[in-house]
């Protein structure tokens, strides 16, 4: 079982630094052990990815150099944003967001794998106030989702990066790292003071995620926006397929 956890945690921030996506390994991971319920798993999946993330978060910012401007403002609204989606999270079914995701993940794909050219550089559709406000939105927006759901966060803050404000791959997952930062903190705000957080799993998802996100970032790196967007095309099919599942089981197979 402790191999499990620390294999899990280790391909979790790998996953996570590369293309964001590491929580659909790792919460999956935690709710295969006996006696953890999904609450105390998401809790305890924030305290492992957030040791992860800002491992990776600094090996970015020192070699890649995001725009802190951007990245910085984004992470602080995408903060309080995961903390409300946090305490939603106890009241609102998750199996009443599944279906939206799962049809806006499949859509981004398909884009996605038949562009080979989006997310190959800058090329940024908004200046000025408006690129601020656009990427205010969305932090918060997803902020929320990861207070409520979690897995693919930092999948889906890479694509509303590339996509909705023109970033490359490399520095949408760059920025991805410090805004997911955020919302793993807010949201962690919200459940530690609760009880919800296995302290003793966290440390060691968190010694295993640390390893891993380093790795995964050196590695996203050195590949370039090319590795990232191959690495974020089976992220995405395998998170799909998740969805899918989880949403057959709910609704057919019940």
């Amino acid at each position: 079982m402790l191999a499990l956890v620390i294999a899990g945690g280790f391909a979790a921030g790998w996953v996570d630094a590369v293309v964001g996506g590491g929580g659909l390994i790792q919460l999956t991971m935690l709710l295969t052990l006996p006696g953890v319920t999904p609450v105390q798993a998401l809790a305890t999946n924030k305290l492992g990815s957030i040791a992860g993330t800002t491992t990776s978060s600094i090996t970015y910012f020192r070699r890649v150099k995001p725009d802190l401007r951007t990245a910085l403002p984004m992470a602080a609204i995408a903060l309080f944003g995961a903390y409300g989606g946090a305490i939603l999270a106890s009241s609102i079914p998750a199996a009443a967001f599944k279906p939206i995701i799962a049809v806006a993940i499949l859509g981004i794909g398909i884009f996605t794998a038949f562009k080979p050219s989006v997310g190959q550089l800058d090329k940024l559709k908004y200046e000025g106030r408006k690129h601020h406000v656009v990427a205010g939105l969305i932090g918060f927006a997803i902020g929320v989702y990861d207070g409520v759901l979690g897995p693919g966060t930092g999948s889906f803050l890479v694509i509303a990066l590339v996509s909705l404000l023109g970033y490359s791959f490399l520095q949408a997952s760059a920025k991805a790292k410090i805004v997911n930062l955020g919302t793993n903190l807010g949201a962690l705000l919200f459940f530690a003071p609760q009880g919800y957080v296995l302290w003793g799993l966290g440390a060691i998802l968190a010694v295993s995620n640390v390893a891993g996100g380093y790795l995964g970032a050196r590695t996203a790196i050195r590949g370039g926006s090319k590795l990232i967007r191959w690495v974020f095309l089976i992220v995405v099919g395998v998170l799909f397929i998740k969805l899918a599942f989880d949403i057959w089981n709910e609704y057919v197979g019940a």
